[in-house]
């Protein structure tokens, strides 16, 4: 029945008078579109009541039965708003936003609050304005808070260095919502000069100030509060959540690739404060996207898991818009943009159709014909890697070792003392103990800089795993069995211009490149899970346990997240915010 009037509401509508739209609403004119035999999910009240819904344009203008020049008949079907995810970082997903649009609209998802950190970490402000550049005219919403922490920490080397006075001219734009989160905790704390100037311009304009804070508590997480910062996506457990929400932040349940929080978080989702709490996804991959979708996924599992479908929904639409002064998204109600999906069964919760904006944007998962996004905005390359440098040699310095222990499931590590596997007077892989060698490459200005470490929980038995994708400041991050796979790895990425690679016996097995700044590729989304595929394939063959390596091995580089990492300038002890040496003893 949706599909019949499909091809009567392709084309893009223009702006639509204020006069005319409260003229349709008065039953004077007749609307644009029409969605008839809908049961509409009322995110205010929380009651499910059938009822038509009216478009002029982009916007709703009334609810109940009038003339319309083209008519949808739900036939039963749900209607609710579309879906705002409040904390992404879309080079995580692997594409360039025009791919990432179609891969995520079809899924339900209209709207995003994009830190682009990613992609600033290595390009600076100009991989800013190429995101701000890259999101216009896409038949999805993109927002952006601006990326606080580039570099990420002083530990390592980024491609690049912003300030709040290079921040600030970005704080006029429409699109920009606020400061993004702001990792550097420690920086807060200790009243850094540097960080708390961007809090102050971002306070300054008006704007939301992001929070990144794992594991803060009492006196400490006062502080940050108390800094003007209003949210956190980084709790772990429903005490840390509990204790954030008390102290008036609010908490964002993430539910990515690498870091699952729902299920530890569930008890904390109750009525008396779930107006504070938002789902996102922060870190998705494409094949969570293709196989599990985008925000739909975690309001579907969050409704399996036995949250109310009510608050399920209001999580994932009305409580960012109001979080984020988004005063006309988030509802089916008059006055609000027209971002709308239907849905045969609340419970299940697949998305048949996306409206948004007023225009059918997509069916049955697929985008509807005629809905292009623009062309993907080419970028010039940023690999600079000298050929034949790399050295991942390990002099045996001691008997003991620290040693990163892998988390399954979370992007936190632990840090492990073990006796150093050694072969005469080198440190080397002992797959048989679990302890791989891991290496990170800077890759911005061809210093040559190698940290160096050991890794456990991959589960290797051969060969090599590299990226290009390694948070925050997107180094050549690598892990393997032997010098020569982890050499063979790390020189397939840099010739692709960036990307992934699994190399055995010397030589790469499966790639997937990524030539947007090392983190994105310009193909559809299903192109990106099959080179994915065939990565995964290829690491699990090596004996590899994690279900997604790449995405655990991209966060092991980022010195901001609990207990253990690795940079191009050695281990970092997160507690102790500070460099630590590989051996003990």
């Amino acid at each position: 029945m949706i599909k019949a009037h499909l091809s009567l509401h392709k084309e893009a509508r223009g702006a639509v008078e204020l006069s005319e739209k409260i003229g349709v609403a008065l039953g004077q004119r007749p609307a644009d579109i029409l969605i008839t035999n809908g049961r509409i999910l009322d995110v205010f009240s929380g009651k499910v009541r059938e009822d038509a819904v009216a478009v002029a344009g982009s916007r709703i203008v009334g609810l109940g039965d009038r003339s319309a020049k083209t008519v949808i008949d739900a036939a039963g079907s749900y209607v609710i708003p579309g879906f705002i995810d409040p904390h992404v970082h879309i080079e995580s997903s692997m594409l360039c936003v025009t791919e990432f649009a179609r891969a995520v609209v079809p899924r339900g998802t209209t709207t995003v609050v994009a830190d682009p950190h990613e992609i600033a970490n290595v390009l600076g402000t100009e991989g800013i304005r190429y995101m701000l550049r890259s999101s216009r005219h896409q038949p999805l919403s993109v927002y952006f808070t601006l990326p606080s922490c580039v570099p990420a920490t002083s530990m390592e080397t980024s491609g690049a260095t912003i300030r709040a006075q290079d921040l600030a001219p970005f704080f006029n734009d429409r699109w920009v919502l606020g400061l993004g989160e702001m990792m550097n905790f420690p920086g807060v704390l200790a009243g850094d000069a540097t960080v708390l100037e961007k809090i102050r311009a971002a306070r300054h304009h008006g704007r939301r100030v992001e929070g990144h804070a794992p594991g803060l508590t009492g006196r400490q997480l006062d502080a940050y509060c108390a800094a003007g910062i209003t949210s956190d996506h980084e709790c772990t457990t429903a005490q840390e959540a509990r204790e954030k929400l008390e102290k008036g932040m609010f908490v964002m349940v993430r539910e990515g690739t690498g870091a699952k929080n729902i299920e530890d978080l569930l008890d904390v989702v109750r009525p008396e404060n779930s107006g504070r709490l938002m789902w996102c996804t922060d870190d998705r991959h494409p094949h969570d996207i293709v196989d599990l979708g985008h925000v739909d996924a975690i309001v579907r599992k969050a409704i399996g898991l036995g949250v109310d479908v009510v608050t399920a929904v209001r999580m994932g639409t009305i409580n960012p818009a109001v979080y984020f002064g988004l005063r006309d998204l988030g509802a089916v109600a008059p006055g609000y943009r027209a971002d709308l999906l239907l849905v045969d069964d609340l419970h299940d919760l697949q998305v048949r159709t996306v409206v948004r904006g007023g225009v059918v944007a997509a069916c049955d998962g697929q985008m509807v014909e005629g809905i292009d996004p623009p062309a993907p905005t080419p970028i010039a390359p940023s690999m600079n890697v000298r050929a034949g440098s790399l050295d991942f040699s390990m002099v045996a310095a001691g008997r003991r070792v620290r040693v990163i222990e892998v988390v399954p499931g979370q992007i936190l590590t632990r840090q492990g003392i073990y006796e150093a596997p050694r072969c005469g007077g080198s440190v080397i892989s002992a797959p048989s103990r679990d302890l791989l060698k891991i290496g990170v490459v800077e890759r911005h200005f061809s210093t040559g800089n190698v940290g160096k470490g050991l890794v456990r929980g991959f589960g290797l038995r051969k060969g090599a795993l590299a990226s290009s994708v390694a948070h925050d400041s997107h180094n050549i991050i690598v892990v393997g069995v032997s010098d020569t796979d982890m050499r063979a790895a790390c020189e397939t990425v840099a010739a692709m211009g960036g990307g992934l690679a699994v190399a055995c016996d010397g030589a790469a097995v499966a790639t997937l490149p990524l030539p947007v700044a090392g983190l994105m590729a310009y193909e559809p989304v299903h192109t990106v899970r099959k080179a994915m595929d065939g990565l995964l394939k290829a690491a699990h063959g090596m004996g590899c346990v994690l279900e997604d390596p790449f995405m655990t091995l991209s966060f092991l580089a980022l010195p901001v997240i609990p207990e253990l990492k690795l940079t191009d300038r050695g281990l970092v002890d997160v507690a102790a915010f500070a460099h630590v040496p590989l051996f003990v003893d």
